[in-house]
């Protein structure tokens, strides 16, 4: 059952991604000559001048899922360890990494996300399914493909809560530098997986983002963890997604027709 359930969640985003009304073109999408969509075209941006965050994006994916459970699929390598190209290593409080350790002698079989629990922003952000950001005044939406889920971005100026009542998501503020969209989130849950590797977050932390809408197809997202009851000092992974013209979400539940998590072992 070794990474059992990456492929289990991979092979669930072969579904998904599918997807819905694929004959009912996105309005708007940038064309070239020979009508195919321009994804190098300028960013679109928002009345207001701000670049417009808007549509449906899909991570990037450049590691082969293991070949026991979904051939010919991929997922990221920050799906499988956020941290993977962090200079010198994730900077792990002792203790962290001993989890860490544990976490991946059993097979990650205890993993939320494995066992269709909520994942937190950052898998939910990592992994292979689609999201729709969806950006109004004061607000941005994100709704997720997987168990259609959504998260809420206020841009309105208000402060993060400072007692706040602590939830798989926590509570997110944006502003604005330049055209990046920096997010600040906390207010977690303690014990969350940051990946698949049990990089893990405490109800202590806080997750910084930034979005940078490179041009109409390309999306540059800095993911900052500053944890400091986790690791000795904040650390950054830096993803891409891409617009995905043309196309919708599909509805996907996690624990429809789940056969796999009574077989889950560790070592």
């Amino acid at each position: 059952m070794k990474m059992a359930a990456v492929a289990a969640i991979s092979l669930a985003a072969s579904i998904s991604l599918s997807a819905q009304w694929i004959n009912y073109p996105t309005p708007g999408v940038p064309k070239k000559a020979d009508g195919a969509p321009n994804l190098d075209a300028p960013t679109p941006r928002t009345a207001d001048g701000k670049p417009d965050l808007s549509g449906l994006w899909l991570l990037e994916k450049n590691l082969p899922c293991p070949k026991d459970g979904c051939p010919d699929m991929e997922v990221s390598r920050e799906f499988v360890n956020l941290g993977w190209n962090v200079p010198g290593g994730v900077p792990y409080q002792p203790w962290a990494a001993a989890l860490v350790k544990a976490r991946r002698e059993q097979n990650g079989k205890d993993d939320p996300g494995a066992n269709c629990h909520p994942t937190g922003i950052v898998k939910e952000t990592i992994n292979p399914f689609f999201r729709k950001l969806i950006q109004l005044p004061g607000l941005l939406v994100i709704l997720m493909e997987r168990d259609t889920v959504y998260r809420q971005i206020f841009t309105d100026g208000r402060p993060l809560l400072t007692d706040p009542l602590p939830t798989p998501n926590g509570y997110s503020i944006g502003k604005w530098d330049g055209d990046t969209l920096v997010v600040e989130t906390s207010g977690f849950i303690d014990g969350e997986w940051l990946d698949r590797a049990g990089n893990p977050l405490t109800e202590s932390g806080k997750i910084i983002e930034r979005y940078h809408r490179v041009n109409y197809g390309l999306m540059e997202l800095e993911i900052t963890v500053d944890d400091p009851k986790a690791y000795t000092k904040p650390w950054t992974a830096k993803v891409k997604e891409f617009i995905q013209p043309n196309t919708e979400m599909m509805d996907y539940f996690c624990l429809e027709n789940e056969k796999s998590i009574s077989h889950a072992v560790g070592k």
